[in-house]
């Protein structure tokens, strides 16, 4: 890739450098059960990887997720929770990713550990 002064590269090649294998020990786990779609969480993303049209149906990719956590913290409805990263819970758009006998406390708990 040719760089010019000030290392500016063309547009569009961060899609060909996946930088979600930068994320913190944590990851956004998003609950699919609250959301109102105020697109909140998609707009405050600094890499704009989280993606959704209507409620309960917004996700990040997880290959330029770097696990910040502003989408959960700007989420009014406290549906994204901040987990460990080794639980790699998939996010399915409209799917509640994990069943009874989870909760966001043991989820927490989960994450702590």
């Amino acid at each position: 890739m040719k760089m010019t002064l000030g290392a500016v590269a063309r547009p569009g090649t961060s899609k060909a450098n996946k930088t979600g294998s930068w994320r913190t020990s944590r990851r956004p786990l998003f609950l699919h059960v609250n959301c109102n779609a105020c697109h909140s969480c998609a707009l405050s993303c600094p890499e704009g990887c989280i993606s959704g049209t209507g409620k309960n149906m917004y996700c990040p990719d997880y290959d330029y997720c770097k696990g910040c956590g502003i989408c959960s913290t700007v989420c009014a409805q406290h549906d994204i929770e901040m987990v460990a990263e080794e639980l790699g819970v998939p996010c399915v758009p409209g799917v509640a990713p994990l069943k009874a006998p989870y909760n966001n406390r043991e989820i927490k708990s989960l994450s702590s550990s």
